[in-house]
């Protein structure tokens, strides 16, 4: 339900997530998202229009945790730009 959300392709822990563009600037929505998930410590690859996941396969609940809810909040944060 996040904004600018397209599609989340995935499988296992490593994932995809197609972000609409916008207009006229292709790749900077993602680079938006990915710029804010980095001030709060947390990497995500912006890669063109996609947010490109792969933590470390020994990555624990709580890590996860955090990497979905700080991509949730950066997705929100630059719609609201």
């Amino acid at each position: 339900d996040a904004p600018g959300v397209i599609d989340i392709r995935n499988i296992g822990l490593l994932a995809g997530i197609e972000l609409q563009p916008w207009p006229g600037a292709p790749g900077a929505r993602a680079q938006a998202v990915a710029a804010a998930c980095l001030a709060q410590d947390v990497l995500v690859r912006p890669v063109g229009d996609t947010i490109a996941l792969s933590p470390p396969l020994i990555a624990e609940r709580s890590e996860l945790d955090r990497l979905v809810h700080t991509l949730n909040n950066a997705l929100r944060s630059v719609e609201n730009k």
